[in-house]
């Protein structure tokens, strides 16, 4: 069976309530390409109100604890997102992994904990340039992938995200080979973690993902979607993307 391809903004440090405008906008246009699962993630000061603002459309975290409760001052559950009305999260996106110090044991246990909730969990890694120019991007985003998937939990509602650092937000982009082998190098590591299950999971790419590329990065093999940053805040730039993905479903 044919993985549906999943479209989720990452709004990151942006967004306040004279922009739920733009996510309402977003919603009904995507509304129209059903063959597509899409999404925003969202500051976690607007899931609740972005929540109400469109109800049906999936509403979404940047992070998440990997506690329930406890003295995690500034932090957030993933109780308490669910509480809030969010069905999704991102999970060690390389902005956490580089200024927070966050580790793949970090990052592990945080996905663990969003999956056990029912959340839908994105998974991010990618290498840094230096790496990528070093010739070890397959095997350091290999050995980050095998670190940070979660063990304790059904890979149902896991997507892995891979996003070059170095592509995020620069409007550089790998090219298209170096897309696919990637992509398929993580195809068969999450066949090895967990079996045939591993198929199902879709992989997003990301990194500088924009209306006048996606179409051609949704046509490789084991793309099945992507987390898109800075084109995701208005629909103008976003809504292509999407209808880029399902003309590619």
């Amino acid at each position: 069976m044919a993985r549906r391809k999943l479209v989720v903004g990452n709004w990151k440090m942006h967004g306040v309530a004279a922009d739920i405008a733009d996510i309402q906008a977003i919603a009904a246009a995507a509304a129209q390409y059903p063959a597509v699962e899409s999404g925003l993630c969202l500051p976690a000061t607007l899931i609740e109100r972005a929540v109400r603002a469109v109800p049906g459309f999936p509403i979404g975290a940047e992070d998440v604890h990997f506690a329930d409760k406890g003295a995690y001052t500034g932090c957030v559950s993933a109780a308490m997102l669910r509480d809030a009305g969010a069905t999704m999260t991102i999970v060690g996106h390389s902005e956490r992994r580089e200024a927070q110090h966050e580790k793949d044991e970090d990052v592990r246990a945080k996905a663990e904990a969003a999956l056990a909730a029912g959340l839908l969990t994105i998974l991010c890694v990618g290498e840094s340039l230096l790496v990528r120019e070093g010739g070890d991007a397959i095997s350091t985003v290999e050995k980050q992938l095998d670190a940070s998937v979660p063990r304790d939990s059904g890979p149902a509602r896991l997507a892995i995200a891979y996003e070059p650092i170095w592509a995020i937000g620069t409007g550089r982009t790998p090219t298209i080979d170096d897309i696919a082998e990637m992509h398929a190098a993580l195809r068969q590591r999450l066949q090895a973690a967990y079996g045939d299950a591993g198929q199902n999971i879709r992989i997003l790419y990301g990194g500088s993902v924009k209306p006048g590329n996606a179409s051609e990065i949704f046509s490789v093999m084991d793309v099945d979607g992507a987390l898109v940053g800075g084109a995701s805040l208005k629909a103008a730039d976003f809504v292509p993307i999407i209808e880029a993905a399902a003309l590619k479903a």
